[in-house]
């Protein structure tokens, strides 16, 4: 039996750091029981983050994970999201309506995940008001991604959580895989050898994309176009590089640890009162 404590976990490359020296430490250990310390602070939609890092140290059943030592607001919010229903724990009534269920899903669940995405993140009254063009491009932009882990990543499972966090206006939705990540991706699809933040760059243009033979690569800029208007935020992490663009600043920056698989984390300002338009000439067909 061995522990590991994660204490004051942020969306941020600090509490990613954090997650990822968990994985970077268990990855390949066998120790039958690893129980988890939780204390302080755990932003919730990291959820999906954490669900897949744990997946990984199981090493196929092999070893099994105990929560130990959770602080009580932290439980509480794991117990709402449903987190903690995988590790034996009930689920309890969301009162305040302010988590966005953790979901683990099969690549075959790409219709669930759409519906998900529409009930659960896009119809909050929290979100800025929007135009019908944008609420459709968006979910679209959304859903691309989940396809995209689907066909490209070599993921068996997506991992998706949100979570928001009225004192700050911020609804943040992550999403998950754990695949081979960007940079394998575009060097196996395209022949391209890219650093783990060349990659990202490379990704977050307009018009690039690893399907052959088709148009697209707008789904991450629309995306992107979005949440600066919104002065929001988006974070891509994936291999060794932590991407960030808030404010129309982009930060990149390396990670301690490699994370074999793709993260990208959305935080939405629920303070926005502008309506977004869409571009007519935006067709969902052209999304990645």
């Amino acid at each position: 039996m061995t522990s590991y404590q994660l204490s004051n976990i942020h969306n941020n490359l600090d509490g990613y750091n954090k997650l990822f020296n968990l994985y970077d430490t268990h990855k390949e250990d066998i120790f039958e029981t690893l129980e988890l310390q939780m204390t302080e602070w755990f932003d919730a939609n990291l959820s999906a983050v954490l669900g897949a890092i744990l997946d990984r140290i199981t090493n196929d059943g092999l070893n099994t994970i105990e929560f130990k030592t959770v602080s009580s607001n932290i439980q509480k919010i794991l117990q709402k999201n449903s987190f903690l229903e995988h590790y034996g724990f009930n689920t309890i009534y969301d009162t305040y309506n302010t988590t966005i269920k953790y979901l683990k899903l099969k690549t075959t669940d790409s219709r669930y995940f759409n519906d998900y995405v529409e009930n659960d993140l896009l119809s909050r009254n929290e979100l800025p008001k929007m135009s019908e063009a944008v609420h459709e491009k968006i979910g679209e932009s959304i859903h691309e991604m989940f396809i995209n882990a689907k066909i490209h990543s070599e993921t068996e499972f997506i991992y998706t959580c949100g979570q928001f966090f009225p004192r700050d206006n911020n609804l943040n939705f992550t999403i998950v895989d754990s695949g081979i990540g960007f940079a394998k991706r575009i060097e196996k699809n395209l022949g391209y050898s890219l650093s783990s933040k060349d990659a990202i760059k490379w990704a977050m243009e307009d018009g690039h994309t690893t399907k052959q033979n088709v148009s697209g690569g707008i789904g991450l800029a629309l995306l992107k176009e979005f949440i600066l208007q919104n002065k929001g935020k988006i974070q891509i992490i994936s291999g060794d590089a932590f991407y960030e663009l808030s404010n129309t600043i982009v930060t990149i920056q390396q990670l301690k640890y490699y994370f074999d698989g793709s993260i990208i984390s959305m935080t939405f300002k629920t303070n926005d009162t502008v309506s977004y338009l869409l571009a007519d000439e935006i067709n969902s067909s052209d999304i990645f």
